[in-house]
C-alpha cells in the first residue's frame, strides 16, 4: 500500500452505509485485484489467528475450519492451522494464546450441588449459555442435581420484530418449577432488555422493557404464593443510557449500576446494604438458602438484619441488561411502562450493585457485559477478565513473545504461507478490540511475515453510528504505516458470530473467507 492509495475497505463500508446496510448485518465485502480475483483468501496450509475474546460465539466458525469430522456444510479439502486468543472450547484443535488460568471452583452452583440441593436454570436460547456456562464458572456440564430448561428464542432476523421474545415461556417454565417443592434454587434470565436494547428502535426497546416487567410480576406473584424468596438483579446496564450527550444513539452496554431487590415476605426484618457489587449475589443467595459461603468467595452477603433461620427456597431472577440510572435523558428504562419494578423497589428492600469496571475484573471505567456479569454473580469473587490479561501482556511486552502467536507467524513465514488475522473490528466490544489487532500487526512486522491479511467483523454495540468505517480505516492506516499486509474483507457479525447452530450463517462466513463470495471492491 502506498500513501497515494485510498482506504478501499473503509470506503466500501461507507458505501454500504449509504445503501442502507448496518454494521451488524452487513453483507460480506471482498477486496479483488485488477483481474477481479479475490485477494487474501484462506488456503490450504495457511495460518489463522482468531483474535476475539469471550469465545462462545466464535466456536462454530472455528469448528468449520478445524474439525476434521465437520459435516454441517460442504468445505474445501484443506488443512488450516488455527490459533485463538483465548480458549473458545476445549475440544477445538487450535493453539490457545491465553489459556484459562485455572478452574473456577466453589461457585454458587457447585456449592448448592455439594449440599445435595436441586437447582433449575431457565432461559431462552439466546441467553442460555449465560445461566449455565458462565454462571457455573465456565463449566459446560451441569452439576449433580442441576436441571437446565432452554426455551427456543424466536427465529427472526431482528429481535425488534419480536421484542417480547420468549419471555412468556420463560415465566411459565419458572412458575412450573416453583410448583415442584423439590427445587431449592431456580435461576432465570429474561433476555429482552439486553438483546433488543442493541437496536435503534426505541419503541421496540420500551416494549421489551415492559414485557420483562410484566413477567417479573408473574414470577414474583407465583413465588409469594409458594413461600419462595426472590432476588431480582441484572448483569449489566444497556438502555438506561441509550443516548450520547449529543443525541446520537448508543446501542451498547453501560457502566451503570444495576438494581437488586429482595422480595421475601417471610423475612420482614431483613434489608439490603448499599455499596455492593455483582460478586455479592452468590453469598446473598447462599445465605437465603441457609448455606455457608465457601472461603474462596470474597463477596459478602447483602442481607442486613435477621436472616433465615432455616433452609429456604430461592429464585434468582436476572433481568438481563436492566441498568439503574436517575437521569431521565436517554433513559428507556424510565420511559417504559414498569409498574412492577417501580412497586417492588418502593416497597421491598432494594439497593444498587456495581456491575462494570474493576469490581467485575474489567479495566477501570469500562462497561459491563453478560458474560462477566453472570460469571461474577456465580463466582462470588472478582475474576480478572481475559481483556485485562491481554492488555497487560501488550503493556509488558510478553504479548509479542506469546508462543501460539509466534507459532503462527513463524509457521507462515517458514512454510511460505499466509497469515490471516480474523476478528471483531471495534474499539471496545466484549468480543475484542482493534488495539489487539494492532498489536498482532506489530508482531507480524517484527517477525517479518511476508503475507498478512485482515478479515474483519462489524457490530455496532456501544459505538457511534458508522463507527465501523472509522475503525476499518484506522487499521488500514496502521498497515500503511507498518508497510505490512492488506485489509481484504469485512462482514457483519450477525453472519459470523453465532451460537445457536444457524449453520447457514456460518456457511456464508466460511464461503466469504475461503471463496471470496460477497460484494467485490477493487483494491
Amino acid at each position: 500500500m502506498t500513501n497515494d492509495d485510498r482506504y478501499a475497505m473503509a470506503d466500501a463500508v461507507r458505501a454500504a452505509y449509504r445503501a442502507g446496510e448496518d454494521d451488524e448485518t452487513m453483507e460480506p465485502i471482498v477486496l479483488v485485484d485488477g483481474a477481479g480475483q479475490p485477494i487474501g483468501r484462506i488456503r490450504d496450509g495457511d495460518y489463522v489467528i482468531f483474535y476475539d475474546l469471550r469465545g462462545e460465539r466464535e466456536v462454530e466458525l472455528t469448528q468449520s475450519f478445524t474439525d476434521a469430522n465437520f459435516d454441517r456444510f460442504p468445505r474445501r479439502d484443506m488443512r488450516v492451522h488455527f490459533a485463538t486468543m483465548i480458549e473458545y472450547d476445549k475440544t477445538l484443535d487450535v493453539q490457545v494464546a491465553f489459556p484459562p488460568v485455572g478452574e473456577i471452583r466453589d461457585t454458587l452452583s457447585e456449592t448448592v450441588s455439594a449440599h445435595g440441593l436441586r437447582q433449575v436454570k431457565i432461559a431462552e436460547s439466546e441467553k442460555s449459555i449465560h445461566v449455565t456456562f458462565f454462571l457455573n464458572g465456565k463449566r459446560k456440564e451441569p452439576f449433580p442435581g442441576e436441571t437446565r430448561v432452554v426455551i427456543p428464542s424466536p427465529h427472526v432476523m431482528d429481535y425488534t420484530q419480536a421484542p417480547e421474545m420468549s419471555a412468556a415461556a420463560v415465566a411459565q417454565a419458572t412458575i412450573e418449577a416453583l410448583q415442584d417443592r423439590r427445587n431449592d434454587l431456580i435461576v432465570i434470565n429474561f433476555a429482552n432488555v439486553d438483546v433488543v436494547g442493541h437496536s435503534e428502535d426505541s419503541e421496540a426497546i420500551k416494549r421489551a422493557v415492559a414485557t420483562v416487567d410484566h413477567h417479573i410480576g408473574e414470577v414474583v406473584d407465583a413465588a409469594r404464593r409458594a413461600g419462595v424468596a426472590v432476588l431480582v438483579v441484572a448483569d449489566h446496564g444497556t438502555v438506561e443510557k441509550w443516548l450520547y450527550p449529543d443525541g446520537a444513539i448508543d446501542t451498547g452496554h453501560t457502566n451503570s449500576p444495576v438494581p437488586c431487590v429482595l422480595v421475601a415476605p417471610n423475612l420482614p426484618d431483613v434489608t439490603l446494604r448499599d455499596g455492593g457489587a455483582l460478586t455479592d449475589v452468590a453469598p446473598t443467595v447462599l445465605q437465603l438458602l441457609g448455606l455457608q459461603q465457601p472461603d474462596v468467595m470474597t463477596g459478602a452477603s447483602l442481607l442486613v438484619g435477621d436472616g433465615p433461620r432455616r433452609r429456604r427456597r430461592v429464585v434468582l431472577l436476572i433481568a438481563d441488561g436492566w441498568g439503574q440510572r436517575d437521569d431521565l435523558y436517554g433513559n428507556l428504562i424510565a420511559a417504559a411502562d414498569t409498574p412492577v419494578m417501580d412497586r417492588l423497589q418502593a416497597t421491598s428492600p432494594a439497593t444498587r450493585l456495581a456491575a462494570s469496571g474493576e469490581p467485575v475484573g474489567m479495566p477501570a471505567g469500562t462497561v459491563g457485559n453478560s458474560e462477566v456479569g453472570h460469571l461474577h454473580m456465580g463466582a462470588g469473587r472478582c475474576i480478572y477478565s481475559d481483556r485485562v490479561r491481554v492488555n497487560r501482556a501488550i503493556e509488558d511486552g510478553s504479548f509479542f513473545e506469546n508462543e501460539p502467536f509466534l507459532w503462527a507467524a513463524h509457521g507462515a513465514k517458514r512454510d511460505g504461507r499466509r497469515l490471516h488475522l480474523l476478528g471483531i473490528i471495534s474499539f471496545y466490544s466484549s468480543h475484542g478490540s482493534v488495539e489487539h489487532l494492532k498489536a498482532l500487526l506489530r508482531l507480524a512486522k517484527q517477525q517479518e511475515v511476508p503475507e498478512v491479511y485482515v478479515h474483519g467483523m462489524l457490530g455496532r454495540r456501544g459505538e457511534r453510528p458508522e463507527s465501523g468505517a472509522i475503525y476499518v480505516e484506522e487499521i488500514e492506516q496502521e498497515m500503511q504505516r507498518l508497510g505490512l499486509g492488506q485489509f481484504v474483507s469485512i462482514i457483519g457479525r450477525f453472519w459470523s458470530l453465532d451460537r445457536e447452530e444457524n449453520w447457514d450463517r456460518i456457511e456464508k462466513s466460511y464461503r466469504w473467507l475461503v471463496y471470496g463470495e460477497g460484494q467485490h471492491v477493487p483494491a
